[in-house]
């Protein structure tokens, strides 16, 4: 069961940012804006950002922060989820240049990037907890991971928009615990 956020009357799944290279964990609340309302929208009207939330932007080469009201730490990605580069604390009504190496950008509240020590060249790990869950138990049973998650595809987005779940869950190890 994914974790689920329920925005007005509908559901947003919601995923985990993990860095794998330094080990550490970038954001447990990221929401993906693939649809081109989505990607439209970003965090406008928002008054400020919490630290457990994020916006995946999938696909996108750049962002702007027209209309955001505080800073943010913005992470662009490539293909493989490699970060390519960062921005961090970018102030509003900025329009950083556009980076035609990435395929998507994750915007994430400021000092984000700092606290988990992300670097260009790091690979990230962005999926639903069970696919964190499978990662982890891959590397303890000594199997070798494949730690690339591809972009979630546009019919499993507006699936999961749709889908009313009993309850967020975790699962961490042997136990399933309700958030």
């Amino acid at each position: 069961m994914s974790l689920a956020a329920k925005r007005g009357n509908r559901v947003q799944t919601l995923y985990c940012a993990f860095n794998v290279t330094r080990q550490s964990f970038i954001n447990l609340g990221v929401t993906v804006a693939g649809t081109p309302f989505a990607r439209l929208r970003g965090l406008l009207g928002k008054m400020r950002m919490r630290s457990d939330e994020a916006v995946w932007v999938v696909p996108s080469h750049g962002i702007h922060t027209i209309g955001l009201r505080f800073p943010i730490d913005v992470l662009y990605l490539d293909g493989k989820q490699r970060v390519v580069h960062v921005i961090e604390n970018l102030g509003p009504l900025r329009v950083p240049a556009m980076r035609w190496n990435c395929d998507s950008v994750l915007q994430l509240p400021a000092r984000s990037i700092f606290d988990s020590g992300t670097q260009v060249g790091d690979e990230l790990l962005i999926g639903s907890p069970e696919q964190l869950n499978r990662y982890w138990e891959a590397r303890r049973s000594g199997q070798a991971a494949n730690t690339v998650i591809t972009h979630p595809a546009e019919n499993e987005l507006a699936a999961g928009m749709r889908a009313v779940e009993r309850g967020p869950q975790w699962q961490f190890g042997d136990k399933t615990e309700g958030v």
